[in-house]
């Protein structure tokens, strides 16, 4: 009698289950939420009166997704590894800053080197204060941005620095509905989902934020791994802080501050599935995130929502995907 003969019968692949865990991925989770956000957008929208998939809408929509997803893909980053940036705003104001008075002196490409140095070496200290120095990067990063808060408020008053129209048209152009800077994010977040899921730095990044005390026993450098996730959060920080520019024509000492990229990024990383203790989730789902908020702000313009209701309601969607997330995460566990 053969091996093969003694050999039990495997069984069957069940494809229902391989199709409801899929179900159950929060990337496809918000994915679908973005859905069904538009959808009831699109209704309440057009029984009120008022078109929301006129070009315009679609327009505005895209472009508000592009510089809040840039800082999102690279807070991701950095909440994979366990750690968190929330100088991020700040260093977007001296961004568009750096960027306009060195593109007034005529040198485009001198700027985009200048912001993204910058940027990188931003990223560079806030991951030296968390590894070398200990500090929680809640503090660390606040503190960052502290001192880039007072460097732009004893330096600048106002807008300053002035972009060329050549440089405009990243903030301008589009081909049909979809503006150009889209194809930017595209490339930012392909470009770290090829990292993430097939470089050694992606694995030791999901391994540090998962476990870091587990990580360094398995030979993986850690503080290194956070260094390099808080530059390249930075760097993408960096690439939203020129796209802005690019819009506004100038410099902007609070462009970031206002729109609270800071806390929406987070927010969006949350929405799409990344667990803020690290080591789980990815740029699919914070992309999905993105979506979600950029739709509902969308949504509230048109409806001349009142902004305390607004931020009610992002508040609760917010609690309900962490709640949902947390709840699915037990069960598994169980």
């Amino acid at each position: 009698m053969t091996d093969t003969a003694l050999a039990p019968p495997q069984p069957p692949v069940k494809h229902s289950a391989v199709r409801a865990s899929r179900l159950t991925d929060p990337a496809v989770g918000v994915w679908l939420a973005a859905l069904a956000v538009t959808l009831l957008g699109w209704l309440v929208v057009t029984l009120d009166g008022g078109t929301f998939f006129s070009r315009a809408n679609i327009v505005v929509i895209l472009s508000n997704c592009v510089a809040l997803g840039l800082v999102a893909v690279g807070q991701t980053a950095v909440i994979l590894t366990g750690s968190l940036d929330l100088s991020v705003a700040y260093l977007i104001g001296l961004g568009t800053l750096v960027a306009a008075e060195t593109m007034e002196s005529g040198s485009v490409f001198g700027a985009i080197l200048m912001v993204l140095a910058l940027s990188a070496a931003v990223g560079l200290a806030n991951g030296l204060v968390v590894t070398g120095l200990k500090v929680n990067a809640f503090i660390a990063t606040l503190g960052t941005g502290f001192i880039l808060r007072g460097w732009i408020e004893d330096n600048y008053t106002g807008p300053a620095g002035k972009v060329p129209a050549s440089f405009q048209r990243l903030g301008y152009d589009r081909i049909g509905p979809v503006p150009v800077s889209v194809f930017l994010l595209v490339a930012v977040a392909l470009a770290l989902w090829v990292l993430l899921k097939h470089t050694r730095l992606g694995h030791h990044m999901y391994a540090t934020g998962g476990d870091e005390h587990a990580a360094r026993l398995s030979g993986v450098r850690t503080r290194r791994t956070v260094v390099l996730a808080h530059v390249l959060c930075s760097l993408c920080v960096g690439a939203a802080a020129l796209f802005l520019a690019s819009r506004l024509g100038a410099g902007a000492p609070w462009a970031g501050t206002e729109a609270r990229y800071d806390l929406e990024s987070i927010a969006a990383v949350v929405l799409g599935g990344t667990v803020l203790a690290g080591g789980r989730g990815g740029v699919a789902g914070t992309l999905g995130g993105v979506l979600v908020l950029a739709v509902l702000d969308s949504v509230f313009n048109q409806l001349s929502v009142d902004p305390f209701f607004k931020n009610v309601v992002r508040g609760v969607v917010i609690i309900a995907a962490v709640a949902l997330y947390a709840r699915r995460g037990s069960r598994r566990s169980a």
